[in-house]
């Protein structure tokens, strides 16, 4: 009995341990431009996709013919996570470097 009750605590603290990722927003006004900043838990920050390298552009396009960037974001290495869908309605999200390799996280 002892150790099925364990057992039922460690799972209960292995589902716990899974925590969702956390987004903070920051507002910063000045006189005449607002600028806002969104920081996640793994320390990537939110990027246009026209700011994406060209390298990494034509790595999605080339692999992923199909596949659309719906969000983009890059962190002080250089590194973008790009969230994209396919056209039969799948959706992925994919680590690249600045030269448009792939990177597995």
């Amino acid at each position: 009995m002892k150790k099925i009750f364990i057992t039922a605590i460690f799972a209960i603290g292995s589902l716990s341990a899974f925590a969702q990722e956390e987004v903070t927003v920051i507002e910063t006004t000045e006189a005449t431009e607002a600028t806002e900043v969104v920081a996640t838990q793994d320390d990537f920050s939110e990027v246009s996709s026209e700011e994406l390298p060209e390298a990494v552009t034509a790595a999605v396009s080339k692999n992923y013919p199909t596949a659309s960037i719906d969000k983009a974001y890059t962190n002080e290495a250089n590194q973008f996570k790009l969230e994209v869908s396919l056209e039969d309605g799948t959706a992925g999200t994919l680590y690249a470097d600045e030269n448009g390799n792939w990177i597995e996280m």
